[in-house]
């Protein structure tokens, strides 16, 4: 019941923060690897907009405070918005200029703290919901500090480099992102509100304990996306995009279809192992969502394209779609088959987006996907996800899920070659 409140707040939070910082973190990326702009001129206008975004929200804090809002825990709320404000355009910043080690060792850091400071603080010192948003807090700040200093980001903050004119340009590409962010927070989480309402706190706590183990395949789709990023900025003047990008998307959806196929198979021994006995009944929603993660990521590939060409009103424009279809599902779903139609609903809804860039996508870059190679992977991975919610005992469980983990290993038999060429490059 707990988890769920933490839930709800962070997930409040995280729809927060593109309304507030009016994305700017997002232009960050862009504008600094576009050789017309200054990166001092970048950072400082970007700054300035958090900045005042952060004084903005600060206005309401009394008349939430007056009304009970989170009582007792609005002030987390708002600290952790603050910090997560400035923490994402620092990031994004270091990240644009080339300094991807050090983007690395931060992430690899906040971690750390983070998770150190939980431990001592919900564990040992008992603190609970405190210690929560406390360890959250300490780990913004820490990463805040390390890069603030270690970077010296400082330097790059020039007031008198302020632009309005700059400010506006970065503002035209950031703004349509606010509401792609919002409907990607409808379609990531949302889900919680439906499920407070009609199944209750201890659902959505199940429900979010269920979401962290898609996170895994979350981690395959970070990295390569974060690099991708970059990569499709890059190459996105270069005659040969179409044949670069196709390329990359089969080998893509080679690596999350065969690590889903891993997560299938493996699943309940491996929830037996990481929650406890009360948490252990969320293993129902998490085939679902890790299709569902599949479809995101995919979406989130072609939406690379829209950013590369600097037109973002078409991510806008689907993530719009697939926001509305995501609520009426829910509205649909949830009532008819409880908590998992929340799962259910996420995975249509990041198919419908899928598809829509697919095609809309093509006026910027004629890209190639095979599509019998994905239908053959959905067909046995959704077998997998049969087989699971057929009552069989566990060693007959795993050998069917076994078998089909080899099929879908044969048909991305490519990810051999890419783990072969992994481990080249690691020796060189």
């Amino acid at each position: 019941n707990e988890y769920g409140t933490i839930d709800i707040i962070t997930t409040t939070t995280s729809m927060l923060l593109p309304i507030i910082s009016l994305s700017i973190y997002d232009a960050v990326l862009r504008f600094v690897m576009d050789k017309d702009y200054d990166n001092d001129v970048v950072f400082t206008n970007s700054l300035m907009v958090t900045i005042l975004g952060s004084l903005v929200v600060l206005l309401f804090y009394p008349l939430l405070s007056y009304f009970h809002i989170l009582d007792g825990l609005l002030g987390y709320m708002y600290i952790i918005f603050i910090l997560q404000a400035f923490q994402s355009i620092f990031t994004q910043f270091v990240r644009a200029i080339g300094k991807i080690k050090i983007y690395s060792f931060n992430g690899i850091l906040m971690t750390i703290v983070t998770a150190g400071m939980s431990i001592l603080l919900i564990v040992n010192l008992g603190w609970g919901i405190d210690g929560y948003f406390i360890s959250i807090i300490i780990g913004n700040f820490i990463s805040i500090m390390f890069l603030f200093f270690y970077t010296k980001i400082y330097t790059y903050v020039k007031f008198d480099k302020l632009s309005k004119s700059t400010t506006k340009k970065m503002l035209i590409y950031s703004i349509p992102l606010i509401p792609n962010a919002l409907m990607w927070w409808v379609m990531n989480a949302s889900n919680r509100y439906f499920i407070l309402f009609f199944v209750g706190a201890s659902a959505n706590g199940l429900f979010a304990v269920a979401n962290k183990i898609p996170s895994f395949l979350s981690i395959l789709n970070t990295i390569f996306f974060k690099a991708w990023q970059l990569s499709a900025i890059e190459e996105y003047g270069d005659e040969s995009k179409a044949k670069f990008y196709s390329q990359t998307f089969y080998y893509f959806s080679v690596v999350m279809f065969v690590g889903t196929s891993i997560i299938l198979m493996i699943l309940k021994y491996m929830m037996g192992i990481l929650v406890s006995e009360e948490f252990f009944s969320s293993w129902q929603f998490i085939p679902f969502l890790l299709i569902g993660i599949v479809f995101s990521s995919f979406s989130a590939f072609l939406g690379t394209n829209y950013i590369a060409a600097k037109q973002t009103k078409g991510i806008f424009r689907t993530s719009l779609i697939g926001g509305t279809i995501n609520i009426i599902l829910n509205l649909i779903f949830i009532p008819l088959v409880g908590t998992n139609g929340a799962a259910i609903s996420t995975m249509i809804s990041f198919l419908v987006i899928w598809i829509l860039r697919t095609y809309d996508t093509k006026k910027f870059i004629n890209m190639r996907i095979d599509i019998i190679h994905i239908v053959i992977n959905l067909v046995l991975i959704f077998t997998q996800v049969l087989i699971l919610y057929i009552e069989l005992s566990l060693p007959a469980e795993f050998t069917i899920e076994l078998v089909l983990f080899f099929l879908v290993l044969i048909v991305n038999k490519n990810i051999l070659e890419l783990i072969k060429q992994f481990r080249l490059n690691s020796k060189l």
